[in-house]
């Protein structure tokens, strides 16, 4: 059995309920990991340090987590984990809610300069968008432009078209959206109940249904005691009367930690024991939030050791992973056709209605005429069944009454082509309406669906990609043999490197990633064509300890003529060395110049050339003129400057494959030379994230190495080299 990695929309209502007994804790600090885990660290006055995990990523899950088994947090927060801090910082945690049925849950946060909301999307590839007050994308994971909805910084956030809650129908309404499937009973139930696999299954299971009979096959008989046993989930959910468990399957013979190997490996967690996990071992726990905690704790440290055990690196279930791609790509072409034939099904009743319109106004006439008078609806369906039965032409084409919405359900025919049967359509129409406004709402609902069809499109289109990527990964991971290894380390070897291209670089199936940290990673830093290194500021912070740790004898000291520029440093040597008998050339000091005015608030305002001076390391100081204040990040400059008049802005980031792996970026000419590839930016209208995530997928179409791209250059390391403000990708 494979273990779950996501939870349904059932595990969300269950979970929602016991989350919301956190409202009142103080947000104290955000984090972002690699693997699209969201973990926001909160204080609460009676229950002490808190940790609340949300993840959509591989693994889709929320919940608060044990404060003393948290994962270790990043070295470097991530731009968007800066904005959660600065936004959220002291923030009081006011409410949770489940969209509907949906897999999207909304954390509502209020702070007395602003309030915040935090969406958590965990279905599909898996997003979280954090909202203003006022619904408005701050920011996102990812950006999303689709026809049917759009989640992207600056625009209001859209949810999804809401799917039916299952636990609040009525069993009429249960049986009419069975019946409209034409599928099988757990498919439909799986899917246009949106109960998803693990819990149709489980319903039909206790009701005793076969739960591959059909829908055409299925009356009464079986739709009766399945409403029933989803009246039973929606009784123990909205009480809260819970009993969750963790399962656990028998575990591979390769499983190195006893403790684990008797216990089994946990496969699933649910708030209600499952009548179909009743030959799995089973732990109870208090909580349903404690058992969900405790099972993807234990799911990650099992297939770790699991991993470990072999003595090789974890292979991944690449076959499970295509299969689940398969399976959505079905979906979503299931879709496509489904929205294509409803499409097609109300624009062909719109015209029969046109067709028909004698026929359709003389029975909306009746109708109006005897409610008019005062007929109650059921006297206007026992009316127009008797008319029916003594044929009466209007009355013959009502199929169904909808008192409760003021609508009827019609049967009319259209006479086919020479030689063609003609067609029967069906349609609600609004008894206080003309045929006129019936007709228009239903052409609108076609359109409607439409844009559904050309979103499903667009969206089968990613599946696949992601399809493929999967499938690439799979045949390299199986490439890597004996031959393959001496190769990765024959790569290792300096003289190789040098006589490789860039397009062999860029062609090659397989690229090792060779990096390491250094100690300027954290500031905006670049390497001259010469070999210097040129660092900055990333705020008044940074700049105060460039100045005092790192300005030293040989280095030049550069400043953009304009407010709100970064310090810039010319090293003339790294720390441990010294730089005072260094000649640095005047192009290294041209190419420093352009990347200060570049990280300067000339770009911010839309400008792309600007004045910069340059001054020996002597000449700074942090004792301003008698009468004067230094603000923050100020400094005083004494002596004769070195200017550079109109330097134009230019900023690449390219990818450098040897002697490391890595993103640079910088000045043109400083970094085209060390990259296999680059790509340029200039001042334009597009957020960091947006351009940084437009690049990420330029270079993926470059390299035939995707994972490589992904692995070295994902959009917040290559973000972590444009310049602040808004930019575009240049034209080339």
């Amino acid at each position: 059995m494979e273990p779950k990695r996501e939870l349904a929309s059932v595990d969300l209502r269950a979970l929602i309920g016991e989350l919301g007994s956190y409202e009142g804790a103080i947000v104290d600090k955000a984090y972002l990991y690699d693997d699209g885990l969201l973990r926001l660290r909160l204080r609460d006055h009676d229950r002490g340090r808190l940790e609340l995990l949300i993840q959509v990523g591989e693994q889709k899950r929320i919940h608060m987590s044990d404060p003393d088994l948290i994962p270790d947090a990043p070295e470097r927060p991530p731009n968007f984990a800066k904005m959660i801090r600065n936004r959220m910082s002291g923030a009081t945690f006011e409410g949770i809610e489940q969209h509907g049925f949906d897999r999207i849950v909304k954390f509502d946060f209020e702070r007395t300069d602003s309030d915040t909301s935090i969406v958590a999307e965990l279905f599909g590839d898996g997003n979280i968008a954090v909202l203003d007050d006022n619904g408005s994308v701050v920011d996102s994971l990812d950006t999303v432009r689709l026809h049917s909805r759009t989640v992207a910084p600056g625009s209001q956030y859209e949810y999804p078209d809401a799917r039916v809650d299952p636990l609040s129908l009525t069993y009429d309404g249960f049986v009419q959206h069975m019946n409209d499937s034409d599928t099988d009973v757990v498919r439909t139930l799986a899917t246009q109940l949106d109960l998803g696999g693990e819990y149709a299954e489980e319903l039909c299971a206790r009701a005793g249904v076969e739960k591959e009979l059909s829908i055409e096959a299925a009356d009464d008989e079986a739709y009766e005691p399945l409403y029933d046993a989803i009246q039973w989930l929606a009784d123990a959910l909205e009480m809260a009367d819970l009993d969750p468990r963790v399962y656990y399957d028998d575990p591979p013979e390769d499983v190195a930690d006893e403790e684990a190997a008797d216990r089994g490996q946990p496969v699933d967690v649910t708030p209600l024991p499952l009548a179909d996990h009743e030959a799995l071992a089973s732990e109870p726990h208090d909580t349903f939030n404690a058992a969900v905690d405790g099972y993807f704790r234990e799911l990650r440290a099992y297939e770790s050791d699991a991993g470990e055990s072999t003595g090789e690196p974890d292979r991944p279930d690449f076959e499970g992973d295509i299969e689940t791609q398969e399976r959505i790509i079905a979906q979503q072409e299931e879709a496509i056709v489904g929205f294509e034939q409803e499409a097609q099904s109300l624009r062909a009743a719109a015209e029969a209605l046109y067709a028909q319109y004698d026929l359709v106004d003389e029975l909306l006439q009746t109708v109006r005429a005897a409610r008019e008078e005062g007929h109650d609806w059921d006297a206007v369906e026992d009316r127009l069944a008797e008319g029916a039965d003594r044929g009466i032409e209007a009355a013959e084409i009502v199929d169904d009454v909808d008192p409760q919405n003021a609508r009827i359900r019609v049967e009319l025919e259209t006479e086919g082509d020479e030689g063609d049967e003609s067609t029967e359509h069906d349609a609600w129409i609004d008894a206080e309406e003309g045929v006129e406004h019936n007709a228009d709402r239903l052409y609108t609902e076609a359109k409607a669906v439409e844009e559904k069809k050309a979103g499903a499109e667009s969206a089968i289109e990613d599946t696949r990609e992601r399809l493929a990527d999967i499938k690439t990964q799979r045949e390299e991971w199986e490439a890597r043999d004996e031959d393959d290894q001496e190769r990765e380390s024959e790569t290792e070897d300096d003289d190789e490197d040098d006589g490789r291209s860039d397009q062999e670089w860029l062609d090659m199936p397989s690229i090792p990633v060779r990096s390491r940290d250094w100690w300027y990673d954290r500031f905006r830093w670049v390497r001259t064509s010469q070999g210097f290194l040129v660092i900055g500021g990333r705020d008044a912070d940074q700049n105060e300890e460039l100045f005092q740790k790192y300005l030293e004898p040989g280095d030049r000291f550069l400043h953009a003529q304009a407010h709100g520029g970064p310090v810039t440093i010319l090293k003339a040597a790294d720390p441990s060395e010294s730089g005072a008998d260094v000649d640095v050339p005047e192009a290294a000091e041209r190419e420093a110049a352009r990347f200060a005015v570049t990280h300067s608030s000339i770009w911010k305002e839309g400008k792309f050339a600007g004045d910069v001076y340059a001054v020996d390391h002597d000449q700074v100081s942090k004792t301003p003129e008698s009468g004067e204040f230094l603000e923050k990040g100020g400094f005083a400059i004494r002596g004769d400057r070195t200017y550079y008049d109109d330097v134009e802005v230019a900023c690449s980031v390219g990818i450098q494959c040897e002697p490391e792996t890595r993103v640079i970026g910088g000045p043109p000419e400083s970094i085209e030379e060390r990259a296999v590839t680059t790509i340029s930016v200039e001042p334009g209208k597009f957020a960091q994230g947006d351009v940084g995530k437009r690049i990420y997928r330029e270079f993926r179409e470059r390299f035939a190495d995707t994972g490589f791209v992904r692995k070295v250059a994902s959009p917040d390391l290559i973000q972590h080299f444009l310049p602040p403000g808004t930019s575009r990708i240049a034209e080339e």
